[in-house]
């Protein structure tokens, strides 16, 4: 039997449901907020990911599916939504729009990557990228959309942490700081924070390795690294989010794993996972080939957020997913129950009814497993007189309905 590959899953059944009721929040909240939703291809050229995601990231580095097609060019599934939905901004030229350009997706994703629990080769990301302004106020709507989504998916005990990395040249100093600070510890690192540490320091502040963490704990801070310009836009953040009710902590250790941050970044941790990041971008637009463009952004793993909820909440339960079972007895009632099982669809009742020819007994067993509230035999006598016995499941009361009434009787049934 040919399997699933590893870290990939399907979804189906009572998971695919919750699935559906997170997405549906995910879009009527961003209808709210004004985002409007883009769908970009899942494979685009590598140099898009490489000068967009970063060289000497790990995605890039390591876990990018990357192949060749018959023209001998270089395509890459994304690891990532950010690059893809920035290609499309260029290219479309949304910058002639009314800004700031608001876009979200909700994506399947792949990296090639060790699978974990909430992290697989292929997931599901929903993101939101805001482009088009480097105020310090679209950075603060951006994390407001993240704060009002995990409060709308009812995840407890979310704490949101944020840094500012500053502009390219704080950045730069940082990194010298940095860079010294590092090389006076490097036999203390784990092998792979030294390879890190040879490409780009930053990535050594992300390792969760005890002792990484113990030499980070000393690591000179970035925010003594911003400029007055870098740090008054920070400052501001912080003010509106103050003003909008959202609380949070300063943790100038958060520098996020992609290349193209600028300014602020941040995360949204709970249960000591990260539910969600993102952060400023203002060099990405122009990086990608396009003119200079302030821009924010955030992103999440459904797999994970999935993960998080059932963790807190308890496992998924079956919800019934049928209003109404038609049974039937004979050739006559079958295919009667046919016709009237497309007319209650089409009146929208969520009709089900027999199609395997199973006895009367089957079907009210089959009724049940479906989560059926109602049901109803057609028969010669129904044929006959017209009318059917409507049986509510979960009491067994019955009554009696002409059939030519059956969709309005259920439809005020199931308000």
């Amino acid at each position: 039997m040919i399997q699933l590959v590893k870290g990939t899953k399907d979804i189906y059944g009572a998971e695919v449901k919750a699935w559906q009721r997170i997405e549906g929040k995910m879009r009527n909240l961003c209808e709210t907020f004004g985002i409007g939703e883009i769908r970009t291809p899942a494979f685009e050229f590598t140099e898009l990911f490489v000068r967009g995601v970063g060289e000497t990231t790990d995605i890039v580095q390591k876990e990018m599916y990357t192949f060749t097609d018959d023209g001998d060019r270089s395509l890459t599934l994304r690891p990532e939504g950010t690059a893809g939905a920035v290609r499309a901004y260029i290219e479309h030229g949304m910058h002639n729009n009314a800004q700031p350009t608001k876009l979200y997706y909700i994506s399947p994703t792949f990296r090639c990557e060790n699978t974990q629990a909430g992290r697989q080769r292929q997931f599901h990301q929903f993101g939101v990228e805001m482009l088009g302004s480097y105020s310090a106020a679209q950075d603060a709507e951006a994390i407001s959309v993240a704060a009002a989504l995990l409060e709308e998916m009812g995840i407890h005990g979310v704490q949101l942490r944020m840094n500012s990395l500053g502009c390219p040249e704080c950045r730069s100093r940082y990194n010298k700081q940095l860079r010294e600070f590092i090389g006076n510890n490097l036999d203390k690192l784990c092998p792979t924070c030294k390879e890190r540490f040879e490409k780009n320091p930053l990535r050594v502040l992300d390792c969760k390795e005890e002792s990484c963490q113990a030499v980070i704990a000393n690591a000179p801070s970035v925010l003594d690294c911003l400029d007055e310009e870098c740090t008054a836009h920070f400052q501001k953040v912080q003010d509106i989010l103050t003003e909008m009710g959202i609380d949070f902590v300063i943790d100038p250790k958060i520098v996020r794993g992609l290349d193209y941050y600028t300014r602020t970044v941040f995360e949204f941790v709970s249960d000591g996972l990260t539910v969600c990041g993102g952060g400023r971008y203002d060099n990405l637009v122009e990086e990608c080939g396009g003119k200079p463009t302030g821009a924010v952004g955030f992103g999440l793993g459904i797999e994970r957020l999935m993960m998080i909820l059932e963790k807190q909440n308890g496992p998924i339960e079956e919800v019934p997913e049928r209003d109404v079972y038609i049974g039937s007895m004979g050739e006559k009632g079958l295919i009667k129950a046919q016709g009237i099982t497309l007319a209650l669809r089409k009146a929208g009742v969520r009709a089900e009814c027999d199609t395997v020819e199973r006895s009367v007994k089957a079907q009210m067993k089959y009724a049940n497993k479906i989560g059926a509230k109602y049901s109803v035999i057609i028969g010669d006598s129904e044929l006959e007189n017209n009318s059917v016995e409507l049986k509510e499941m979960e009491t067994g009361e019955k009554e009696t309905v002409v059939l030519s009434e059956l969709a309005e009787v259920l439809k005020a049934k199931l308000k």
